[in-house]
């Protein structure tokens, strides 16, 4: 279990506010990419992230203060998957993520495809019983299987449903009837980006969202919730997306009324054309560990 330095950690932060031992916060960069089937390059989304980070600041204007400095973050070595099958590779990262959980640590999981998720949330299902998820993304990822492989980031929250079918989604704009039909037996609630957009929540959707939550949250956060226009860098881009500011309250009502225990950000596909989507997933994960860790006085 090796600590980056300051050269290639989050946010470029010094060994004293980012060594293991020290930090309430880890980031684990999980580069896994086997199951794409639009747009590549996941692989190199978690390297990214990590170098667009070293451009924000560690003050949070919103809550005044210095997160990083106060709880600590550390971040670890990239995980290795060459050679090894995608059914190791997930069980690697479940393994990995249970022992920081173990260590009573809060893990930020960096993807890599959204396969990666389902071992993230199982790791975190088993820990905490009462957990309930919330899944912002374009897609619904809830075939049975896709493309032969039962295991896929077109499958992961169908498999998650296999342990833990408590899951609330926001954003979702594009699934098949399969899905449509699986999540009406599973009695899930959809937030659809449509019916955001047409009004038909209100003005306080967000509040709605979060009552469907139990008091313990996972959330998992695939990029292409956003629309292209904010973030075009993914696989699979969808138009008709959601936008910083009102993705901003959802999480900070969680922050305030729920505990969020642990979070995934997965699915940037890094493109030299547009750099500032790097940045976006960067600070999308400062934001989101400032709401965590928010004082609930």
């Amino acid at each position: 279990m090796k600590e980056l330095g300051s050269n290639k950690n989050f946010l470029g932060i010094g060994k004293e506010y980012s060594s293991y031992k020290d930090s309430e916060i880890v980031i684990l960069s999980v580069p896994l990419e086997k199951t794409v089937t639009y747009g590549k390059g996941t692989v190199n989304g978690p390297a990214e992230i990590l170098k667009a980070s070293h451009y924000i600041e560690y003050f949070d204007e919103e809550q005044g203060r210095e997160l990083c400095f106060e709880k600590g973050i550390c971040t670890l070595e990239p995980l290795n998957f060459k050679k090894i099958s995608l059914l190791k590779s997930l069980d690697r990262v479940y393994k990995e993520i249970s022992g920081h959980i173990r260590n009573n640590k809060f893990v930020v999981t960096v993807g890599g495809e959204h396969s990666i998720s389902y071992s993230a949330i199982k790791a975190y299902s088993e820990q905490f019983p009462d957990l309930s998820i919330l899944q912002i993304d374009a897609h619904s990822d809830m075939r049975e299987s896709y493309e032969g492989r039962k295991y896929s980031h077109a499958t992961v929250m169908s498999r998650v449903a296999e342990f833990n079918a408590n899951i609330t989604q926001i954003g979702v704009r594009a699934e098949c009837k399969e899905e449509a039909d699986f999540k009406k037996d599973k009695k899930m609630k959809t937030f659809y980006s449509r019916e955001i957009r047409m009004g038909m929540y209100g003005d306080n959707w967000q509040e709605l969202a979060v009552k469907n939550l139990t008091d313990l949250v996972y959330i998992t956060f695939d990029l292409d919730a956003f629309d292209p226009s904010l973030l075009p860098s993914t696989g699979t881009p969808e138009p008709g997306g959601l936008y910083w500011d009102e993705i901003m309250k959802l999480i900070k009502i969680i922050g305030m009324d729920k505990k969020i225990v642990g979070f995934d950000v997965v699915e940037l596909a890094p493109s030299k054309f547009y750099p500032t989507a790097n940045y976006t997933a960067a600070k999308l994960i400062y934001k989101m560990l400032n709401y965590a860790f928010m004082s609930k006085e």
